[in-house]
């Protein structure tokens, strides 16, 4: 769904915007600008196209390669956004001109009060990925759907069982209650017939 998304909006810009041309979308909060983009996202270092034409790939294989260790919706949906941005922007860098593994990203939305840079729907959703990326390791949720536990929170649950496990030993020590015989025997202390029925 992104490289769908990211690929048709990219057609449209270049099929209906002119180059250099600003048009106003929400004021000065959002503008269309159309530019090519021989570098990584948000226009930075525009002389190394092949270099991430490599590295988009290497993070394609890597994400199809984990895919299968996933169970956590969560990050499903990371690794989806992330992998749908790489393949939109591997996508120009691929067949656009100039040519093979060295093609210019098409950049068209623009918002000068966030950032001077101009992005696309790809890089869009690779940020977002990366935020979330963040907020999934910071919660400790594992690729399978399970919860880390910090090594603070493994000491108190080892220190609650250990309690729990003294105080069930304790209700029931095996000479709670009984009494010695002269023998050295232990009893409770009543008396019984020769039927063994309690006389007390």
């Amino acid at each position: 769904m992104v490289l769908a998304a990211d690929q048709v909006t990219k057609a449209l810009v270049v099929a209906e915007l002119p180059e250099g041309v600003v048009v106003p979308v929400l004021g000065d909060a959002l503008q269309f600008l159309s530019v090519r983009n021989p570098g990584a996202a948000f226009s930075f270092a525009v002389n190394m196209t092949w270099v991430f034409s490599l590295i988009s790939a290497a993070v394609v294989v890597a994400i199809v390669v984990y895919a299968r260790r996933i169970r956590s919706m969560w990050w499903a949906l990371v690794l989806g956004m992330l992998l749908g941005g790489a393949l939109g922007n591997l996508t120009d860098r691929l067949f656009r001109e100039p040519g093979f593994g060295r093609g210019h990203v098409v950049d068209f939305i623009s918002t000068p009060w966030m950032m001077p840079a101009i992005y696309n729907v790809a890089d869009s959703f690779i940020c977002i990925s990366m935020v979330v990326f963040v907020l999934l390791v910071v919660f400790g949720v594992n690729l399978d759907g399970t919860r880390s536990v910090s090594e603070k929170q493994a000491r108190r649950t080892a220190a609650a069982q250990a309690d729990a496990t003294d105080t069930t030993d304790a209700g029931h020590a095996p000479d709670a209650g009984l009494a010695s015989r002269p023998d050295g025997s232990r009893h409770d202390g009543r008396t019984h017939d020769a039927l063994g029925h309690d006389a007390t």
